[in-house]
């Protein structure tokens, strides 16, 4: 068992111990491939108990943003189906369409990309009804309140939108990637919060209440393991997975805060502050999050649980990230690993829910 990544998990594993959140899986892979995972915990405590996994599947929550939306946004501008300065009504010309010189017709797809614009932070669209055409509609002719530029919901499910217009599908009829899903197994899949106006334990459905009324959406509600978060992120670090362009802007600063989809370093961020400034991340409201530092040749995610059963409880995440993230750039530092190709058999320590597919000196 590497030492380094123990100081990595240590972590993660006093938090499970503590009873702050129920499980936790912790991934790091490199460039060339090489990773290793570990894992702790239960994936659901009620009314049922199982226990975590290496294959467990989580609502991934707001990684939908930076996987599937941005992922695809940056795409079809690749393929000049979109001017990512050219505003949203350029693709949804209905919106706000009974107000031709409302702000909300002037925003631009890069801005929504950079939560540049003046949507609420937070809108509970769920409690307007659930029939899910009819919320489209009250979300594209509402008239919003504009107040200073915040992360929000909004712009992504905006964003989604268009998707959906430029496919003539919706978000759920689309192909969500390799290795994600837009639901998953319960019996495979870690539980979110008993939901009070769902009067259930959720799990293998979404847990975002503006997603689970609209029945898909741009901004939560895909679905994954610990390796297809990986393996996403590899094909970021070694140019794979997205066009130079689209990996040069999700690496482009448009504040102090963002990029195009991402987040980047600044004072108090997820990925705590041993990262080099050539770090994205973003973070899910369940409990998950991605991390990716070009810089080193290295990605980490941490998947937790943290909103079973209840999301009214300190489950220290915010902190918790932080932690990892420097335990992880602090004892790893720059490394190279060994590149896999066909992954090799696992390698389970005894008892010790670990695995180790480093073929040498790596981590």
């Amino acid at each position: 068992m590497n030492p380094r990544f123990e100081a990595a998990f240590a972590p993660v594993a006093a938090a499970v111990n503590a009873g702050k959140i129920p499980g936790a899986v912790l991934g790091i892979v490199d460039r060339d491939g090489a990773r290793t995972i570990r894992h702790l915990g239960q994936a659901q405590t009620t009314p049922v108990v199982r226990p975590m996994t290496e294959n467990t599947w989580f609502d991934l929550a707001s990684l939908t943003k930076t996987i599937f939306t941005t992922s695809r946004m940056l795409s079809l501008a690749d393929e000049g189906t979109i001017d990512l300065d050219a505003p949203l009504t350029s693709v949804l010309p209905d919106f706000r369409q009974y107000n031709p010189d409302a702000w909300e017709r002037k925003i631009t797809f890069r801005q929504c990309l950079g939560h540049q614009t003046p949507f609420p932070a937070v809108e509970p669209i769920y409690t307007y009804g659930r029939d899910p055409e009819l919320l489209r509609a009250f979300i594209l002719q509402r008239e919003w309140r504009a107040g200073p530029s915040v992360y929000s919901d909004i712009n992504f499910i905006l964003l989604g939108f268009a998707l959906e217009r430029l496919a003539k599908k919706t978000i759920r009829q689309q192909d969500p990637g390799p290795g994600f899903a837009w639901s998953a197994d319960p019996q495979n899949c870690a539980a979110t919060e008993d939901c009070t106006w769902r009067n259930r334990v959720l799990c293998g459905e979404v847990h975002d209440d503006n997603c689970s009324a609209l029945q898909g959406s741009g901004h939560a509600g895909l679905f994954g393991t610990v390796d297809s978060v990986l393996n996403f992120a590899q094909g970021l670090l070694d140019g794979s997975g997205a066009s130079p362009t689209a990996i040069a802007l999700i690496r482009t600063p448009l504040s102090s805060r963002r990029t195009h989809g991402w987040e980047r370093p600044y004072d108090g961020w997820s990925g705590g502050q041993n990262c080099s400034n050539d770090t994205i991340g973003h973070t899910g409201f369940t409990g998950t999050g991605l991390w990716l530092d070009f810089s080193a040749g290295r990605a980490w995610t941490l998947l937790t649980n943290r909103v079973h059963p209840t999301r009214h409880f300190d489950s220290g995440i915010i902190d918790l990230r932080r932690t990892v993230g420097d335990a992880i750039n602090l004892s790893l530092g720059h490394f190279h690993g060994t590149h896999l190709g066909n992954r090799p058999d696992d390698w389970h320590g005894a008892g010790r829910q670990y695995r180790h597919r480093a073929a040498q000196d790596g981590w």
